[in-house]
């Protein structure tokens, strides 16, 4: 039936479907029928109510029901349980088209619900919790949660207090839970809890806990932002659940957790930077009708730079984000790229939120314009989902301690495939190539990659080197974020001009993209050199220095290249819209 309704709901859109720009090579044309679907159905549905159900702080779970009548919910879930067994980038646009409503609170709700609770039960629980679980998540009747956090354990996960004792085949739960998003009014909760004190992280194991049972307290928090969702305090007072709710095999909730945060992070990429291309669409509309000094507002030199700078490092991020969300389809787990994803991408989100608020000015402070509610909800993003600082942290141990994370095994076979990672394309080849071709932007652009890389992985070695006195400087906790960071924008701006040399070999017009990869890309390796160069420490002459021909290679590149030009070209395209 949901098959049917889907393929009536797609036909009507299939006759309807006009005018719509060439798709990326990630989407095709049932990919932009639903979008087309859902973006009338939230346009209609949702985006009249949002500041009413900012106010009232509270969703009516109507809406739910609403979509998951339409077949929103449960894209990538098996039709057995009413899901629609679609690809991973039916999800994406579902994420980018909630995240165009600029409600944070909207968009966090069924993120919890179909990316941060029902994959657990979906990829280790019985066959029972599924039946029971499963089709009232897809058909929007139920909301859950994921209860991890405790006044006393944030980042710290191996850390949890809450306790689950098994008694007479029931699990008797003591402990509490704090910034529960959807913990007032969801229906049931993911359970993070002890089942054996003594064992640490091998003592975790995952409960279903229905929400309506004795014993259970709940208080509201009021939050600086997301105010249309629900977060809650949740305390547990011998609360009793059936055996029979444990996820997977006892003992193993740390593994299973540690597997699906991936996904919760992979979700925030396309829902932020759908956020952000909103938030600079509304401040250029905005400061093509403010005036100030007898002109508009986007007139102004600074003020067009900071558009074009922002707008460089979107877009780079976004062929980022599909990057790895493509890498995800494939059924490739890679710890190191979602914790990049997640920190850069929040990152950019706190930045463009209030860059985006300084463009209207005092305008930007009022709850009349959209500014105000996307700083408040911005703000969550490096916190929730492991910090920057945890996400820094990882992406540091993959690749100063080259530590391997492995996948979780599942009850059921997912689908894997392989895919290139790549980096076979930095190379001197496809640099003489584009030489030739006259694309000297662009080769200029892959020969910064792949400097800063160069450069990255020569810093690497060189801090896990000892010195006299026994000591590495990789043991800095500075360095190690330092080099995390360094690191991540280099994957980022790789992937990009990736991007660029694909489309280039479909003839798209894409001379503002190859500016912006200019750009970022002078930008990154004069970062990435002078970072590293000071990571060394001291020489006696620079000529001595292991980088030294890239310093001053990198320093002739901003030399020779004017970044106010470039500014200057791409703002004009942006702004005076002649991509």
């Amino acid at each position: 039936m949901r098959q049917l309704r889907n393929n009536l709901i797609w036909g009507y859109y299939r006759f309807k479907y006009k005018g719509v720009k060439k798709p990326m090579k990630y989407f095709n044309e049932e990919h932009n029928l639903f979008r087309e679907s859902l973006r009338e159905f939230l346009e209609r549905e949702v985006s009249p109510n949002i500041e009413a159900w900012e106010q009232a702080g509270k969703i009516p779970k109507s809406i739910w029901k609403k979509m998951g009548d339409m077949g929103f919910l449960g894209l990538s879930l098996p039709e057995k349980y009413g899901g629609g067994n679609l690809d991973f980038f039916f999800e994406v646009i579902f994420n980018e088209e909630l995240g165009r409503l600029n409600s944070g609170g909207f968009v966090i709700t069924q993120q919890v619900v179909q990316y941060m609770s029902a994959p657990y039960i979906y990829k280790y629980g019985s066959d029972k919790l599924k039946e029971k679980y499963l089709p009232g998540i897809i058909s929007g009747d139920l909301i859950s949660c994921i209860g991890i956090t405790e006044p006393d354990a944030g980042s710290d996960t191996k850390n949890i207090q809450t306790r689950a004792e098994l008694i007479d085949n029931q699990y008797v739960i003591n402990g509490s839970k704090t910034f529960i998003t959807n913990g007032v009014y969801g229906d049931f909760v993911v359970l993070v809890v002890k089942t054996e004190s003594q064992a640490g992280s091998k003592g975790m194991s995952l409960i279903c806990v229905d929400l309506n049972q004795d014993g259970i307290t709940k208080n509201k928090i009021n939050k600086l932002g997301w105010h249309s969702s629900d977060t809650a305090e949740l305390g547990f007072d011998n609360v009793k659940v059936p055996k029979e709710n444990l996820i997977g095999e006892e003992g193993k909730g740390f593994y299973y957790l540690m597997n699906g945060l991936q996904l919760e992070r992979l979700c925030f990429l396309p829902s932020n930077v759908a956020t952000m291309e909103f938030a600079l669409s509304e401040s250029l509309f905005y400061m093509s009708q403010r005036k100030a000094f007898g002109r508009t507002i986007d007139k102004f030199e600074v003020l067009r730079h900071r558009v074009s700078q922002l707008s460089s490092d979107l877009e780079a991020l976004k062929a980022f984000s599909y990057y790895c969300c493509n890498l995800f389809d494939k059924g490739i787990y890679d710890v190191k790229l979602c914790s990049m994803g997640k920190l850069l991408v929040t990152e950019l989100h706190e930045k463009i939120s209030t860059q985006c608020l300084q463009f209207f000015g005092g305008n930007g402070y009022t709850e009349d314009y959209p500014m105000a509610r996307m700083f408040r909800d911005s703000r969550i993003g490096t916190i929730g989902g492991g910090t920057s600082e945890i996400m820094r942290d990882i992406i540091a141990k993959v690749i100063i301690d080259d530590v391997k994370y492995k996948e979780a095994k599942s009850h059921d076979n997912l689908n894997e495939g392989s895919i290139s990672h790549n980096s076979n394309f930095l190379n001197q080849e496809n640099i003489s190539s584009l030489e030739k071709s006259d694309n000297y932007d662009l080769s200029l652009a892959l020969k910064n990659i792949i400097n800063a890389e160069n450069t990255i992985n020569i810093t690497i070695k060189q801090i896990n080197q000892s010195d006299d006195n026994g000591i590495k400087k990789s043991s800095s906790q500075a360095i190690r974020h330092q080099i995390a960071q360094l690191a991540s924008e280099i994957e980022c701006y790789k992937q990009f001009v990736y991007s660029i040399c694909n489309s280039l070999e479909i003839k798209e017009n894409i001379e503002k993209e190859i500016l912006m990869a200019k750009l970022t890309s002078i930008q990154l390796i004069d970062k990435v050199v002078s970072e590293c160069f000071e990571m060394f420490g001291p020489y006696d002459t620079l000529e001595d220095h292991p980088l030294a021909k890239i310093f001053q290679d990198s320093k002739m590149i901003q030399i020779s290249n004017s970044k106010r030009d470039l500014h200057a070209n791409i703002s004009k395209l942006i702004i005076e819209d002649k991509s």
